[in-house]
């Protein structure tokens, strides 16, 4: 998907802008998969990042379009939070300048054209520490029709990430999303997903 629809989608609510973090990522949280700074890759306006700094995370998010960062950082100052919100793109990581501990990428992966996921995947090996993670959750191709994002196998999770990581597990499950009678049309229950988690090296 190109850049201008990402930024015409938030103009107005977009389907995976459900106004609280993907129960996934909740999941993730209570289990103690997450741990330390944490980084949420294409964080839209910023309800995992928010709900991760709340929970004790030094809790940063990353989106390359400008509306969505403004509305994070207004949540942020709306509800007296720690946490940082920061402009730019995905693949050029490595701007930040710093590492982190856990890398979520919620709905971000599946955007990548075949081209730009191997500069994607270096960059996030280039800020997550050895021994850190990254847990990608992404559209599925279990998932029926073509509405929506591309989807993915499990086949291409594990060939992005062969090279100094180690793919824990790939786990089936949903996405939430916002329901609009103009809008997609998913599985009922939301649209069919993989959570894979994958440990650098």
């Amino acid at each position: 998907m190109e850049r201008e629809h990402f930024e015409q989608s938030y103009h107005g609510q977009p389907p995976w802008d459900i106004g609280r973090p993907q129960p996934a990522i909740v999941e993730l949280a209570e289990s103690g998969q997450i741990v330390g700074s944490v980084l949420d890759c294409g964080c839209g306006t910023g309800e995992n990042a928010l709900y991760l700094a709340a929970k004790g995370h030094e809790s940063w998010g990353l989106d390359y379009v400008s509306l969505a960062i403004e509305r994070a950082r207004f949540k942020t100052v709306q509800r007296g939070a720690s946490a940082t919100f920061v402009e730019g793109s995905a693949l050029q990581l490595e701007k930040l300048n710093r590492q982190f501990d856990t890398i979520i990428d919620c709905g971000l992966f599946h955007t990548f054209s075949d081209e730009e996921r191997p500069q994607y995947v270096s960059g996030l090996a280039k800020i997550v520490r050895p021994g850190g993670r990254v847990h990608v959750l992404c559209f599925s191709d279990e998932e029926p029709g073509d509405e929506g994002p591309r989807r993915i196998t499990q086949r291409e999770i594990r060939d992005a990430f062969h090279d100094g990581w180690r793919v824990q597990r790939i786990t089936p499950i949903r996405f939430e999303t916002a329901d609009f009678p103009d809008g997609p049309h998913f599985s009922p229950g939301g649209p069919k997903a993989w959570l894979a988690s994958i440990e650098r090296q």
